[in-house]
């Protein structure tokens, strides 16, 4: 349902909200070795997420990316919608141009229930939710 990039992009935020802080940040090379991804890939990512003011970044020899107090109350869903745009949930999961209630692909109807829980789930959890709950359990970020 989601792309590489967006994967790559929820991995991300959620290792740099369970590392890094304003005085510890990262930097892209290794988050790049942490996630076992692209460091070029994974670079152009978090340039977006910076842009879009989903992480924070700092330039210089003490730079890198993390992410703030701030940033880390948001919903999860502003990484997905960052990187896949709003439509990810209401697009056909075959990828078919045309599909919905009235012109429904062969499996509309038994994807649409867990789409919509996926999506209640990221938008109503923070990704501080989502980290402290990976740590409590020892889930792998």
């Amino acid at each position: 349902m989601f792309s590489k990039s967006c994967k790559y992009a929820i991995r991300a935020v959620l290792h740099l909200a369970a590392f890094t802080a304003e005085d510890r940040k990262i930097g892209v090379q290794a988050l790049a070795d942490s996630l076992e991804v692209p460091k070029h890939f994974l670079g152009k990512i978090l340039q977006e997420l910076s842009r879009q003011g989903i992480v924070s970044s700092a330039k210089g020899p003490t730079g890198g990316f993390f992410l703030s107090d701030a940033d880390r109350q948001a919903p999860l869903s502003r990484v997905v919608e960052a990187i896949d745009g709003p439509e990810v949930f209401s697009s056909c999961i075959l990828g078919l141009p045309v599909c919905g209630a009235d012109n429904p692909c062969p499996l509309h109807f038994q994807a649409l229930e867990y789409r919509e829980a996926l999506q209640e789930i990221i938008e109503d959890r923070s990704i501080a939710q989502v980290v402290e709950g990976a740590l409590e359990k020892d889930l792998k970020l």
